[in-house]
């Protein structure tokens, strides 16, 4: 079993077409809907279980991701989507601290929040995608997406 492959695919979810790393967002949303739940309804415990959840992704996603380019000498496949994974977590945990996170609008809003800025990779986003080597700056890209995203969704919470 290659493990680093089954963790930076997502269990495979990065090996699905068209799009994966699509699929490596949509894959995430019943975990960060397990998270809130969890959390029990309290902003602090949904807000820690999902920093937990986003570190865990990060640290081992860094790892995995690092195994993976060294054993297939890519920059930055597209299977891999575990870096997904993180940002999306991401986005969700920076709003958490602000608003209710249990409606489907809000899913589908960060869900698509998420993917906008991920493929804009607005700076520093671009800056980490082409300047950092490796690892670092597949999953840094995404993590820095999943701010903006959690950022612009409780800008369009309080504005409603």
């Amino acid at each position: 079993m290659d493990v680093p492959k089954l963790i930076a695919t997502f269990f495979g979810a990065g090996q699905l077409n068209p799009a994966p790393g699509t699929w490596g967002s949509v894959v995430t949303l019943p975990l960060v809907w397990l998270l809130i739940q969890v959390g029990g309804g309290n902003t602090l415990y949904t807000v820690g279980f999902l920093a937990l959840g986003t570190a865990i992704a990060a640290g081992i996603g860094w790892w995995s991701t690092a195994r993976y380019l060294e054993q297939t000498g890519k920059h930055d496949p597209s299977e891999v989507v575990i870096d997904e994974v993180a940002g999306q977590l991401m986005t969700f945990l920076v709003a958490a601290p602000f608003m209710h996170l249990n409606s489907l609008d809000v899913f589908v809003a960060g869900f698509f929040l998420f993917r906008f800025f991920d493929i804009t990779k607005i700076w520093p986003a671009n800056w980490a995608d082409s300047q950092l080597e490796g690892a670092t700056g597949v999953m840094l890209d995404d993590l820095f997406a999943g701010v903006y995203a959690g950022l612009i969704l409780i800008l369009i919470n309080w504005l409603m």
